[in-house]
């Protein structure tokens, strides 16, 4: 009782210091209005609803008066500030491949590291020693008892074997 008590005190606070947060000062928070269409940089969508820029600056809005008179007239850093405010990128800059596939190989390559080191760190300290019919004498041991056995004479192990000269058949 006692804590769902203090959790709801916790909660409410929270709520409220996140709506002041919101406010910065200017008395109501607003609420992102969804409805609205929104700028996004796709490369599907070369032209999208809305400016990038939705509030000018003075300097901005200069250069929106400038832009209506004849753009031979115009700087190249000029045309470059007309086209920043309409949109954030270009499609190179879209287009500009980043760096992400380096942190995902070197991730990549540190897990198969880590699991390597944990199978070896296991077969060393967890399974023990080899064991010993891992060896080349048991090995032979076992081979000579299968051909002592005649073991699938017809077309198996037995079958490869020449008994009369004692050797593989070749």
């Amino acid at each position: 009782m006692l804590a769902s008590r203090a959790f709801s005190l916790l909660g409410k606070r929270a709520i409220s210091t996140s709506v002041c947060v919101r406010a910065h000062g200017h008395g109501v928070a607003k609420a992102e209005d969804y409805s609205m269409p929104a700028y996004f940089d796709q490369q599907t969508i070369p032209l999208p609803e809305v400016a990038y820029t939705k509030i000018l600056s003075s300097e901005q809005k200069a250069l929106k008066e400038k832009e209506k008179a004849s753009w031979s007239a115009l700087s190249v850093d000029e045309k470059v500030g007309l086209y920043r405010i309409k949109f954030h990128e270009s499609f190179a800059e879209m287009n500009k491949g980043s760096a992400e596939w380096k942190t995902v190989l070197g991730g990549v390559l540190f897990v198969i590291g880590f699991t390597g080191f944990v199978i070896i760190w296991h077969r060393a300290y967890v399974l023990g020693p080899i064991p010993h019919t891992f060896t080349d004498e048991w090995k032979a041991m076992q081979t000579k008892r299968m051909l002592d056995l005649r073991m699938n004479p017809v077309q198996g192990f037995a079958a490869k074997w020449d008994y009369d000269k004692n050797e593989w058949k070749k």
